[in-house]
């Protein structure tokens, strides 16, 4: 029989007492702090992690940190709160809408965050303790980790802003727009659109924990997260809706290129059409063609041909069809 693990491999593992960090060396460690609170952030890759999760925390909790896939959601369980968030993937090769899921457990003496892959707003953060500075509170830390993952997926909203705007002024300015740069950045707005409003909901409802461990001015701090996210939601809706009003422009520009280009085709068409009776009806080899002795015919003929031709576009000039 396997024996259980003692000790696990946390990525950050601090008591945080009035803004100071002190690593807590136990290799199992317990869920809070006596003084302060205490903030473990785990490696889901690490096989022993669960086990940690399912030996200390609730049920209910253990599976939700543990979760393979998840979405944004806040909610009270017992006296703690189930609160999962995402950032954007900065990490090396990645797409930045591929967004990153961080769990997290939270009581009135402990932070327990736990990601599987590396979250750039919380590792500055782990930086931060390892200097020993953290946020003094609980309610403090999280408006500071809301704030980092917000303000990370700002920056790479404007940055789909200013990519929209540069092909808007390429169309503008005549410029060939290549349709496969427009629809991947369609896509990148819908899906990182599709991660953030959820994401908007969850922040909107921790601001909304009146009478918990959260204090009026953590609740506002959270407050103006939640509205900077409503923000980031409302542009890259107006970005999604600028790309589409760009694909529907491409299209009506190819459409009535296309359409200019049958017309003209018609058109040359209906003016040869008569040429082409002449010229089939003039090389027939049968007996009794005229102009057959005559050495000047061929050029009459040329001549007809040619005036029939101009006769034709005339006649069409002066109809409006051209």
């Amino acid at each position: 029989m396997p024996m259980e693990p003692t000790s696990i491999i946390p990525l950050a593992a601090f008591d945080v007492e009035n803004g100071e960090t002190t690593p807590v060396p136990d290799p199992w460690p317990a869920i809070g702090a006596a003084q302060g609170y205490r903030w473990l952030h785990l490696d889901l890759n690490d096989p022993d992690t669960r086990a940690w999760a399912k030996a200390s925390l609730p049920e209910i909790a253990a599976r939700a940190l543990g979760q393979s896939e998840t979405r944004p959601r806040c909610e009270r369980l017992g006296d703690g709160l189930i609160l999962n968030l995402r950032g954007v993937n900065l990490n090396p090769e990645a797409d930045p809408e591929d967004m990153v899921s961080l769990r997290m457990w939270i009581t009135g003496n402990a932070v327990v965050s736990a990601r599987i892959r590396k979250i750039w707003a919380v590792d500055a953060m782990r930086q931060e303790a390892e200097q020993g500075r953290a946020p003094s509170t609980i309610g403090q830390f999280l408006a500071a980790l809301t704030y980092g993952l917000t303000s990370r997926i700002e920056r790479v909203s404007l940055d789909l802003e200013e990519q929209t705007d540069d092909l808007e002024e390429a169309l503008a300015d005549g410029r060939r727009v290549e349709a496969d740069r427009l629809s991947r950045l369609r896509q990148t707005v819908i899906k990182l659109r599709r991660f953030i409003n959820p994401q908007r909901e969850a922040i909107a409802a921790l601001a909304g924990l009146d009478g918990w461990i959260l204090t009026p001015e953590e609740l506002a701090l959270l407050r103006e997260t939640s509205n900077r996210t409503r923000r980031i939601v409302e542009e890259l809706d107006a970005t999604r809706d600028r790309l589409s009003a760009l694909q529907d422009h491409i299209e009506a520009d190819r459409a009535h290129a296309l359409s200019r280009n049958s017309y003209v085709l018609s058109v040359v068409a209906a003016i040869f059409l008569p040429l082409g009776f002449l010229t089939g009806l003039f090389g027939v080899n049968v007996a009794g063609m005229p102009g057959t002795a005559t050495p000047m015919a061929f050029w009459f003929l040329t001549l007809s041909s040619l005036l029939c031709g101009i006769a034709l576009f005339a006649i069409f000039k002066l109809s409006k069809w051209l």
